[in-house]
């Protein structure tokens, strides 16, 4: 089953990579984009609008929350099933927003911007209304086991429509820091075309990363039914991954002081990954601070970015198969593997990531040192590239 944190991811990544090459053995990666966006529409939840591409959905879930005196209409659905998992829906949205922020250009170029915001408000405007005080995010709405035991379509659901909430005394800082990353980052995307609601977007950004961080916990553990679907290996990565978003969107220093005295701590100049993922975000948080390194404005923090960008090495030449041995696993073809179930998530991830460094690195007229070579720019690009032909290929 593809959920919205694999597929979206995928081809939202093929369409993001056209930033260098638009078509690459017969694929055209602008139609991909546009196909992504397609699948996005696909997985509507809510009332639709009359620009609905995809005709054959119609309005579904419409009475989501109100058993518990709350409006929580709209959002994405997960996969082929009809739940609202709040993590990998607030993943989804951070990932397009960095997309529109990198590759804004680009998706001028091809048009194809007003589908991107529309994509990631879709989710956005969700976010604000299941954020119904400073310190209550809802996070889930539908039940997993009972929803998986009932085939039908999304405008026919008979299924339970339970919607589950965080707050102090039921926290969540993974999911709560999550969808604070997404509408941190989302204000930026959208801060070019409508500066009322960048604003907004980072209001709630704020609000949510205060109340991740003040009561910690993990969501599933306050959201026991997301356990066995989406399982939460802990929740200082969206802490750090939420800050850093929040600086890139405010430049306060409250939050690079954040990720830099928290980085020991919270595992962020200490895990060398080879994953990035809804659940796994240090690759992130890692290439996202070296931008602010690489831009020269670490100032007093400089030291602690120089240990975050050394990681954010670790990940692409583990990536590029240049790390000693110290290597991301792929298959006899090349593509990364990470491990069976849903593996395209990882290897698109992976690939977006280090197209996005390489972006960081040719910009800031840098090269990467790898402990068994030195590469350019182009080098971790062909990688990404090489990676969306795999995932494209029959």
């Amino acid at each position: 089953m593809v959920s919205i944190a694999s597929s979206s991811f995928v081809f939202l990544l093929l369409g993001l990579l056209q930033a260098t090459i638009v078509v690459s053995a017969g694929f055209d990666y602008g139609d991909a984009l546009d196909k992504s966006f397609m699948f996005f529409e696909a997985q509507r939840s809510g009332k639709l609008p009359m620009n609905q591409r995809v005709k054959w959905r119609g309005n579904s879930g419409l009475r989501d929350g109100f058993l518990q005196g709350v409006d929580l209409v709209g959002g994405y659905y997960d996969a082929g099933d009809h739940v609202k998992f709040g993590l990998p829906m607030a993943y989804s949205v951070t990932m397009m927003s960095w997309g529109a922020i990198e590759f804004r250009r680009e998706i001028v170029g091809l048009n194809q911007m007003g589908h991107t915001l529309a994509a990631i408000k879709w989710g956005t405007d969700y976010f604000i209304k299941a954020h119904t005080q400073p310190n209550v995010l809802w996070g889930q709405v539908g039940d997993g086991d009972s929803d998986h035991y009932c085939w039908e379509r999304a405008e026919d659901m008979t299924t339970p429509r339970t919607a589950y909430r965080l707050d102090p005394s039921n926290p969540g800082s993974d999911l709560a820091g999550e969808t604070a990353a997404a509408l941190a980052a989302a204000s930026i995307a959208f801060k070019p075309y409508n500066s009322s609601y960048s604003n907004l977007l980072l209001v709630h950004a704020k609000q949510l990363f205060s109340f991740a961080n003040t009561f910690r916990g993990y969501y599933d553990d306050s959201i026991a039914c997301a356990k066995q679907f989406y399982t939460s290996s802990g929740y200082s990565d969206e802490l750090l991954w939420a800050a850093a978003w929040l600086f890139r969107a405010t430049n306060d220093e409250y939050y690079l002081k954040y990720v830099a005295d928290n980085a020991a701590s919270m595992g962020g100049t200490g895990w060398a990954v080879k994953e990035f993922s809804w659940d796994n975000k240090y690759a992130g948080v890692q290439i996202l601070l070296s931008k602010v390194l690489m831009d020269g404005g670490g100032g007093a923090y400089t030291s602690v970015l120089k240990q975050y960008q050394a990681k954010a090495d670790f990940f692409a030449c583990a990536c590029l198969q240049k790390n000693g041995g110290y290597n991301v696993a792929t298959t006899p073809g090349g593509l990364v593997y990470v491990r069976e179930w849903n593996n395209m998530q990882y290897a698109a991830s992976a690939a977006f990531l280090v197209a996005v460094y390489s972006d960081y690195l040719s910009q800031s007229h840098a090269v990467l040192k790898c402990p068994d070579a030195q590469l350019q720019p182009q080098d971790l690009l062909n990688f990404a590239n090489s990676q969306a032909l795999s995932l494209l290929s029959n």
